[in-house]
């Protein structure tokens, strides 16, 4: 038995193609490190994210079954033979395109937006002028035409 987010069995539910414990393997060792999590942390992921990782798992051992060479494949972007030109995206040669999508909804691979402050916000809290509270903050003049 293969310690997997998928198993044999839920690869061929859900992609149609049947796979070796040692494919199964390979594939959870790819999600492993495209994710940065192991599959022995598995109790600290949530069941949201576990499903996805299976996702992932099952689509990269299906993918892995019909690959040659996987493992000695060069790192590169465009491959050029015979005339023809073949551009690929970062990951293109080693990661199966559905299992990246489906990386792409585990919750920490997701892109976040982080504020940062800008140099014209003010640097303290936010004080409103109108407000009695902020009576001690502001520099007192008196009004024209005198009252």
């Amino acid at each position: 038995m293969v310690n997997a987010w998928a198993t044999p069995q839920e690869v061929i539910d859900a992609t149609g193609v049947s796979v070796t414990g040692q494919q199964l393997a390979q594939a959870q060792s790819d999600i492993e490190i495209f994710t940065n999590r192991i599959y022995a942390d598995t109790e600290r992921i949530r069941p949201r994210d576990l499903h996805w990782l299976g996702q992932a798992v099952a689509r990269q051992a299906a993918w892995l079954a019909g690959q040659f060479g996987l493992e000695t494949r060069l790192d590169a972007t465009q491959i050029q033979q015979d005339q023809v030109s073949t551009g690929l995206k970062d990951d293109g040669l080693v990661l199966a395109p559905m299992a990246a999508r489906a990386l792409r909804r585990v919750s920490w691979m997701r892109s976040r937006t982080v504020h940062i402050r800008s140099a014209f916000e003010a640097a303290g809290p936010v004080v409103n002028p109108l407000s009695d509270a902020s009576d001690d903050v502001q520099a007192w003049t008196p009004l024209p035409g005198g009252a």
